[in-house]
């Protein structure tokens, strides 16, 4: 069948990415790192964008390492930040003349309650708010490198999310793993939905979960990193975890495909409230007011 290209969760396409430029978010650590160096040695070449520099430094000279040819630059990106954001992609438009693959994979997990610099709920601000502000700046760079695929990471955990418009930014009730979740599947509706927008575009949007994986995202809850000990037999390691993400990105069978979503390499099912149009458009009109901005394509 047309999924011949991954076995047992692993993608085994053999594509190539000379010529290609990427960029992915978080990618200093875990996923986003195992990430960038599948395509970095597939001969792309890798942005990097990463809160931490100096982390993210350490992460590119760890790819060199491996493989020496690794074309991978590091850049600053806040997603916690829309100002940071909108640096970013300012730079970037100079700097890069075309993006081919955008991979919204960083994220916050589980954290107290705290809010971004402009006063969003953290996790919902980062996984979801700084993600959409990020793809909405470098949407027509990538319609101009057409053919072009964005991919967004998102979890299982949409399942149990739902979106909270009353209260989206948990101002009235904080809890960290509700908002978690509703972020999550903030990401997955968001997907769909630029799918929905960007139809006969060459532009591809797919969301990915990556399966659970020992990583740094649990590291402020004590709660999860015991269970995540006493399941670590289950867990993916980082590498394992980032092979949807590499597939989304890489096969060729899905050069076409858009607005699906993906686990170990294969189609999965979404949850009833991820697969809602009207949530979907709901949303869509919520981010753009809160970011104070009109993405109407």
């Amino acid at each position: 069948g047309p999924w011949k290209y991954s076995a047992g969760g692993t993608c085994m396409s053999m594509a190539r990415l000379d010529g290609k430029t990427v960029l992915i978010t978080g990618a200093n650590t875990g996923i986003g790192k195992e990430t960038a160096l599948d395509l970095a040695i597939r001969g792309a070449r890798v942005i990097m964008a990463c809160r931490d520099v100096e982390k993210g430094e350490e992460a590119a000279a760890s790819i060199r390492r491996v493989y020496s040819k690794a074309n991978v630059e590091v850049r600053e990106l806040d997603l916690a930040d829309t100002s940071s954001i909108r640096a970013f992609a300012q730079r970037l438009l100079r700097e890069v003349d075309h993006l081919h693959i955008l991979i919204n994979n960083a994220g916050v997990m589980m954290c107290p309650y705290v809010k971004t610099n402009d006063g969003f709920e953290m996790q919902l601000g980062v996984n979801h708010l700084g993600h959409f502000l990020l793809t909405y700046l470098l949407i027509g760079l990538l319609k101009r490198s057409a053919p072009a695929r964005i991919v967004v990471v998102s979890s299982l955990a949409h399942n149990v999310g739902w979106i909270r418009f009353h209260d989206l930014l948990s101002q009235g009730s904080y809890n960290s793993g509700l908002a978690y979740c509703q972020s999550k599947l903030a990401n997955l509706l968001f997907a769909r939905e630029l799918a929905r927008r960007l139809k006969g575009s060459s532009v591809t949007v797919n969301s990915v979960h990556p399966g659970l994986v020992r990583s740094e995202l649990v590291r402020h809850s004590t709660i999860l990193s015991l269970l995540f000990s006493l399941f670590s037999l289950f867990l993916k390691s980082p590498r394992d975890g980032a092979q949807t993400s590499i597939y989304c990105a890489v096969a060729e069978e899905l050069h076409s495909l858009t607005g699906k979503h993906f686990s170990d390499c294969a189609p999965a099912s979404v949850a009833p409230q991820g697969r809602n149009e009207e949530t979907a458009r709901k949303l869509w009109d919520a981010s753009s007011e809160l970011l104070g901005i009109v993405w109407d394509h």
